[in-house]
């Protein structure tokens, strides 16, 4: 089945919602317990958005969900755990999250683009505003001097 160009923005969108949830979750022991602490209520929330999304691009796009793409995620986590040898684990973590913040960002602008049913905008809405707050979170941590 081909997707119209709605549909391969939204699949965009929930891939780069997917991504930044997932590599959080790999890779929230490597954080230390204060950075830990202020980010998780981000992607707690960011899941039940994604989950929100998901069953309305179900309902009102006809669209089906996808798997991960688990090679990807494989090469992400090999190559942020080689830039910490040379760096400060928590610091290479904070860049590479808010990179995924970067894509997450213009996927959801990007979706934004196309006409979508009424129940959706307020939910991509709350997504990019989480996005907002995370970024602002992240630059915060990334001031910070790290903790030894």
């Amino acid at each position: 089945m081909f997707l119209d160009n709605r549909q391969v923005a939204m699949d965009s969108a929930l891939e780069a919602l997917a991504d930044s949830i997932d590599y959080f979750q790999d890779n929230v022991e490597r954080l230390r317990p204060s950075l830990r602490e202020a980010l998780k209520p981000h992607y707690e929330q960011r899941l039940e958005q994604m989950r929100k999304l998901q069953e309305l691009a179900r309902a009102h796009l006809k669209m089906l969900p996808r798997d991960a793409d688990v090679e990807r995620d494989d090469f992400l986590w090999l190559w942020s755990r080689l830039k910490s040898f040379v760096g400060n684990d928590s610091q290479v973590l904070i860049n590479e999250l808010l990179e995924q913040e970067r894509v997450l960002m213009q996927a959801l602008s990007t979706l934004f683009t196309h006409p979508l049913p009424d129940p959706i905008e307020p939910v991509i809405e709350e997504c990019m505003k989480n996005c907002r707050q995370l970024i602002r979170e992240l630059y915060g941590l990334q001031k910070r001097k790290p903790q030894r």
